[in-house]
């Protein structure tokens, strides 16, 4: 039951990453179909003015979470797939995923607050 719940985070964290991510393909990378000239899409007083504006930081207050959890869970499962990893260390890998993933996080969400606020 543990391990399909967290598969199915991985899933949903999976679909955010999609959603969040095409947004910000369509808004950098196809600004020229918009008529905006990708050199202004990449200046720094664009970058500064998006970074300033709440939407984007609910955008990357979403997409970071879910990048490191889809992201950290995948690594957790690749090296679970080795079989000689007994369970005392399984357990040890998980909490410095977790230890870390929460530093990241942490971390991630100050520099996004900051640069929001200016």
């Amino acid at each position: 039951m543990r391990e399909s719940t967290l598969w199915l985070f991985h899933l949903l964290a999976g679909a955010v990453l999609l959603t969040v991510l095409g947004v910000h393909y369509g808004v950098m990378h196809l600004s020229n179909l918009f008529g905006i000239d990708h050199a202004t899409v990449l200046s720094f007083s664009s970058v500064s003015g998006r970074s300033g504006r709440f939407f984007y930081l609910v955008v990357y207050l979403v997409l970071l979470p879910a990048a490191l959890y889809h992201g950290l869970y995948g690594l957790r499962s690749l090296i679970f797939e080795l079989s000689f990893i007994g369970l005392v260390l399984r357990r040890w890998i998980s909490r410095i995923l977790i230890l870390s993933g929460s530093g990241f996080l942490i971390y991630g969400a100050y520099a996004i607050i900051a640069g929001f606020l200016g």
